[in-house]
């Protein structure tokens, strides 16, 4: 009887340890199907919306349908209509980010790190911060025409600042004895900005840049809706103008997706310098 129990035990033993990678699988993938699922439910719901929902004429004249949406866009970008506006967008999106993070991280940095520029700029950043970026499109369309650079100026404008704080944060909250350690050893302001408070701001830089992007497409599509002669925000425009609903949502769908394809990029990011941090070891 004992030895029957114990062949037992070794049995759910193993099938618990077979049982494991599938638990451990279905942990990793629940989030991504849940989130797939309830996606879906909601195109479904939306797709069958005016089968079981009388519309009214004036209704379906500004209502579509998920699978006419993806027809058009799958025309367009069959028929290359989409590549020539979205390449315009493209170029003031990433024009501006990039301007933004040049100027964003080595300012926040120096703010975090020097009482006398924080005392300078401080007044200046939360002013900016709190106004509205739609108010900067007139005085940028004054200043730099109605063409790329007032687009690519109101992505900088709107990127700039969620960078620029999140920095700010990140090395103010930078470990104030490792610091106080590496200047014991003789490092100089710059040795300690390099090894030690960058490194401790990352994970505030990360949340920033993810801010920007957001910040940065928002920017591309308000300059496009009132102040451009070229980009998708222009042909989503003029869709609506002209009561073209199908466009107006594949628009919508390419930005989303630009946004989501730069905010899984900085999420990769992310993970990888989770890596590189030590685990917190907890006390038995």
């Amino acid at each position: 009887m004992a030895d029957t129990r114990a062949l037992d035990a070794h049995v759910a033993a193993l099938g618990g340890a077979e049982d494991a990678p599938r638990r451990s699988l279905w942990r990793r993938i629940e989030p991504t199907a849940w989130g797939t699922g309830s996606f879906v439910v909601l195109l479904l719901v939306w797709q069958f919306v005016p089968y079981f929902v009388p519309l009214k004429a004036g209704t379906r004249l500004f209502f579509t349908v998920p699978s006419r949406v993806a027809g058009t866009l799958w025309q367009m970008i069959a028929t290359g209509s989409l590549w020539a506006p979205l390449g315009v967008s493209a170029t003031a999106f990433a024009i501006g980010l990039v301007m933004a993070i040049v100027v964003g991280l080595p300012l926040g940095v120096l703010i975090g790190r020097s009482s006398l520029f924080n005392a300078m700029f401080d007044p200046f950043i939360t002013a900016f911060n709190a106004t509205p970026r739609l108010v900067f499109l007139p005085l940028l369309m004054l200043w730099f025409g109605i063409g790329l650079w007032s687009k690519v100026a109101i992505v900088f404008i709107g990127a700039l600042f969620p960078l620029l704080i999140n920095t700010y944060e990140g090395v103010r909250n930078a470990d104030r004895l490792l610091i106080n350690v590496v200047r014991a050893f003789g490092a100089n302001e710059w040795d300690i900005a390099r090894l030690v408070v960058v490194p401790n701001a990352l994970p505030f830089i990360v949340v920033g840049l993810r801010l920007a992007i957001g910040r940065a497409v928002l920017g591309v599509v308000v300059s496009e809706f009132f102040g451009s002669q070229a980009g998708l925000g222009v042909v989503m425009v003029r869709a609506a103008s002209g009561f073209q609903v199908d466009v107006v949502f594949a628009g919508l769908i390419v930005f989303a997706g630009l946004s989501l394809v730069m905010t899984g990029l900085v999420k990769l990011v992310e993970d990888r310098m989770n890596r590189w941090r030590p685990e917190q070891v907890n006390a038995p």
